[in-house]
């Protein structure tokens, strides 16, 4: 336990793992009195000349006083992080809060001087631009808004690391020091480059475990079976480019090669003379904290645990898999697992095949990535041999990189997606995942490399509402209808199935995409024809009338056919069916022709994708699928599926994907208002956020001491009716007025006050927004009329204090549609839209997009849910105002983006006319903002 410096407590929350810029870890955590040692021994290990640039003079060693000075903090005006890499300290940062004279200060100042010290073999690392981000945070927690530092002329790597952050600054040179002020505010460009810091590391990680240029299987068995010697056979017949190790403690004294593989055999990696890069690891649990503390002596990269009995076996596993992470980050290593099926790199120059997979399948551009080793089996069989029925499919897109990290405990989806992002082995990314560990992180990686290349994902455990018991992972309360959603908006094509998974990959891989949803149709069959039209209605796309060739045909039909098609500029792809013909024309002849006229394709013909749809035809998709060694290799291979629904879904997605890739090429904006009073609204939630004793406000803690984790729902505020509307009108938002109707008599003076007709309804939780049993009485034109309404309701409903009428002025005759914005703390804030009413709710009917909204984003919003077509104009009915809609959703992601303090926002009903709309009811809560770590300095996840 650390021991807290002065009489504040150690803040446990600003420790971090990080990885650093060459890929390796290191932890970031505050600096205590109990360091004092590792000072010493860290400034030891600095150079005279970092010295110097330190302390602008020679300074060889620390006095017990400096000692003191640099251990003891007291977390608010003075604080210390150290970088820790082992037990030992690799870089040094502190902040000393100071007035506007450079003297030492407290609160209100909210100016700090910043110096750092990084030992010199560790300089070129990124050290000390991690330091920064993570003691710039901790600065704006207490208050501080701005850094002042000096620093030698002569000193340009520390130079750099200020100007490189991104945050706005001011530099000037006085009596041979240079001086920079920087303010803390994150702003787009220090966004932007820490998150660019980010992906060149953690890319850089993964890369380490996916082309080592050595490995040691860890638990090699002294005979042929186990899982360690079937894992070291299958990186010795995949071919891998490096140098491979056995090591068992149980091997005997003196033996130095294992047999009949014939590689070096060791007891223990301590007697490996040569670096190793990455370790597989195959030995019970209760052994893996010793290979561990002895990979990490020996300065081993990464690691691939297979073994099992962690967090899928209960608590103490859970225990021990937090463990295992914990001591390899100690060492500046990742993980891959626990519980893990392996890692595959087909790359000519590694050819690694570190899994249980007995064969190094095709090379080819798909990175597959799982977290279930059946189900990584199943689509590395199938895409390679034609196994998990997908047999249509093999050998068309072989794989790049392959990854199942069972546990998932550390490296997840987001690093692979660091990684594939700028691999150029890579062209499209397939994920299975059964957790998302960071949505928000994850949507924002996603989108950025679907603007490069296909991403697409199978989630499992879509409706069990909890993570595979191995995976520890912050739960979310969005339901999956959200999820896919919000990954729809990220541009990641989102299926159903492994099989779908496959179906849209392959495409992908092999065909350019489509520039539009008209589809061509050609075949000698009109039946098989038919159903792909139809299929093709089903899936949104726009068929052609298809072209029968009739049982007939013969090859060169096809090539005819299909050169017209994908010469015709009112088609964007082609579908070819086929089914068996009587006579002698082969499979392999009627595939030369398709892929002769892909190839031969003219002008924009070239970028039109071409699938196949055969019917008891298998010979057919092995021969438009090629070989690996043809002689004409730049051939198209053509996906030939057996049905004509995984076709046209395959090509569907491919259709969906081109258009958002056309859309995020020119994003858009989130408007400015000039009548939103941002202020104002700051000053109102404060005083609503404030106890009523005028304490500091509290922030709410989660189980593990972290501010910001714990749910709204316990700490929030239900605002009233009047400060609701007192919020949302600082943000342009107009709510109807609605007054209450304890009496008739009350009810009557209400309604001539806001002048009839008028509208009588209840706002007792039960029957609001339940129009559907009959509690809401309209077009009230007079006294006699409101009287009578009100006796209906309260001798058919319940007596008047339960029900909570209100009167309210009518608003013009629209549609009713409803308008949510949200905070989950898993994937932030969720801005959601549907038509009011029963029959949208049990549907599922809404749509929803992370905040903060772009105007293309509330247009898509309004427009993607199915009844839609009611708000433009359906059965001759008149279009609604959209664009007041599309305003009215982009005011309330402008509030919750602007005060994450707003957590929740329910407009129903949202009544939208021809012209303009009316807001009849609303509620708000707020609470305590929740941490935004895709704000704060980069680290990873801490389970």
């Amino acid at each position: 336990m650390r021991i807290p410096s002065d009489h504040h407590a150690y803040p446990t929350h600003w420790e971090a793992d990080v990885v650093l810029r060459d890929g390796g870890t290191a932890q970031i955590r505050p600096i205590t009195p109990d360091d004092a040692q590792r000072l010493v021994s860290f400034y030891e290990h600095v150079s005279d000349e970092s010295k110097y640039y330190r302390f602008f003079a020679p300074y060889p060693r620390l006095s017990d006083r400096d000692v003191h000075r640099f251990t003891h903090h007291d977390y608010v005006d003075r604080v210390g992080l150290a970088a820790i890499v082992g037990d030992e300290f690799i870089a040094t940062v502190r902040y000393d809060r100071i007035d506007g004279n450079g003297r030492s200060a407290t609160a209100p100042a909210d100016e700090a001087e910043v110096a750092f010290l990084v030992q010199d073999d560790h300089q070129g690392r990124g050290v000390a631009s991690a330091l920064l981000e993570h003691i710039a945070a901790v600065a704006r927690e207490r208050a501080i808004r701005r850094f002042a530092a000096e620093v030698l002329p002569a000193n340009a790597k520390m130079i750099k690391v200020f100007t490189d952050a991104g945050y706005t600054q001011k530099r000037s040179f006085e009596d041979g020091v240079v001086h920079l002020e920087f303010d803390l505010e994150p702003t787009d460009r220090s966004l932007a480059v820490m998150r660019a810091r980010e992906q060149r590391a953690e890319a850089r990680s993964v890369q380490r475990l996916l082309a080592p240029g050595s490995v040691a299987v860890i638990g090699a068995g002294r005979a042929p079976g186990g899982v360690g010697r079937t894992v070291l056979r299958n990186v010795l017949d995949g071919g891998f480019k490096g140098r491979t190790y056995a090591v068992n403690r149980a091997f005997p004294e003196g033996r130095t090669l294992l047999d009949p593989e014939g590689v070096p055999a060791h007891r223990s990696l301590r007697t490996v003379e040569e670096p190793v890069d990455l370790a597989v690891v195959a030995v019970p649990a209760e052994q893996v904290p010793a290979v561990v503390a002895d990979c990490g002596e020996h300065g081993v990269q990464g690691l691939v645990v297979l073994s099992a009995g962690y967090a899928e076996s209960g608590p103490e596993g859970r225990a021990r898999q937090r463990d295992l992470v914990r001591q390899a980050r100690t060492y500046g290593m990742r993980v891959i697992g626990p519980n893990a099926f392996g890692v595959i790199n087909t790359s000519d120059g590694v050819q690694l095949n570190a899994s249980l997979s007995p064969q190094l399948p095709n090379p080819g551009r798909l990175g597959l990535f799982t977290q279930s080793g059946a189900i990584g089996i199943a689509l590395l069989s199938g895409l390679n041999r034609g196994g998990a029925g997908l047999s249509s499919l093999a050998g068309i897109a072989g794989i790049s990189t392959f990854v199942s990290t069972g546990n998932r405990a550390d490296v997840s989806g987001n690093d692979l997606l660091q990684y594939w992002y700028d691999d150029p082995q890579t062209d499209v990314a397939l994920m299975y995942l059964e957790s998302i560990g960071n949505p928000r992180k994850f949507t924002r990686l996603a989108k950025r490399t679907a603007a490069v290349k296909p991403v697409v994902v199978v989630k499992g455990g879509r409706h069990s509402g909890s993570a595979p018991t191995g995976h520890a992972v912050p739960t979310t309360r969005i339901p999956d209808a959200t999820v896919s959603d919000l990954l729809r908006q990220a541009g990641v094509i989102r299926v159903d199935t492994v099989t779908e998974l496959a179906d849209a990959g392959v495409l992908l891989a092999s065909q350019p995409l489509p520039a539009g949803s008209r589809v061509a149709i050609l075949g000698n069959s009109e039946s098989l024809g038919l159903l792909t039209y139809d299929a093709c209605l089903t899936e949104g796309l726009r068929p052609l009338s298809p072209r029968d060739l009739t049982t007939a045909a013969e090859p060169e039909d096809f090539r005819r056919a299909l050169t017209e098609a994908l010469a015709d500029d009112a088609c964007d792809a082609v579908v070819v069916t086929a089914i068996p013909w009587v006579g002698d024309t082969c499979a392999a002849g009627l595939a030369a022709a398709v892929r002769e006229a892909a190839a031969e394709a003219p002008g924009a013909g070239a970028a039109k994708p071409v699938a196949a749809v055969h019917l008891e035809i298998p010979e057919l998709a092995a021969a438009l699928a090629g070989t690996r060694d043809e002689a004409a290799p730049g051939t198209p291979r053509i996906p030939a599926y057996p049905a004509a629904e995984r076709a046209v879904r395959a090509l569907a997605e491919a259709v969906r994907y081109a258009r958002w890739r056309r859309e995020a090429a020119e994003p858009g904006r989130v408007p400015e208002y000039d009548d939103i009073d941002e202020a104002g609204a700051a000053a109102d939630i404060e005083v609503l956020l404030a106890p009523a004793d005028g304490a500091p406000r509290p922030e709410p803690t989660a189980p593990d001491g972290i501010p910001g984790e714990a749910g709204a729902e316990e700490t929030g505020v239900e605002l009233s009716a009047a400060d609701t509307q007192r919020l949302l009108a600082r943000y342009g938002v107009s709510v109807l007025p609605a007054l209450p109707a304890p009496d008739p008599g009350t009810a009557v003076r209400a309604a001539v006050r806001l002048g009839f007709p008028v509208a009588l309804k209840p706002t007792a939780p039960h029957l609001r927004h339940r129009t559907d049993l009959g509690g809401v009485r309209l077009d009230l034109g007079s006294e006699a009329e409101l009287r009578r309404a009100y006796t209906e309701l309260t001798d058919y409903l319940g007596p008047p204090e339960e029900l909570g009428l209100v009167v309210q002025r009518m608003a013009p005759r629209g549609i009713d549609t409803v308008v949510r914005a949200a905070i989950d703390p898993a994937a932030g804030a969720v801005l959601s839209f549907g038509l009011a009413g029963a029959p949208s709710e049990l549907l599922g009917d809404t749509a929803h997009r992370l905040v903060p909204a772009t105007d293309r984003d509330a247009a898509g919003l309004i427009r993607s849910i199915r009844t839609a077509p009611l708000l433009f104009g359906w059965r001759g009915s008149k279009p609604v105002d959209t664009a007041a809609l599309e305003e009215l959703l982009l005011r309330v992601s402008r509030l919750v983006d602007d005060h994450p303090e707003v957590v929740a926002v329910h407009l129903e009903p949202v009544v939208v006319a021809q012209r303009g709309l009316s807001v009849l009811g609303a509620s708000a809560r707020l609470a305590p903002p929740p941490v935004r770590t895709d704000l704060g300095p980069r680290h990873l996840p801490a389970y």
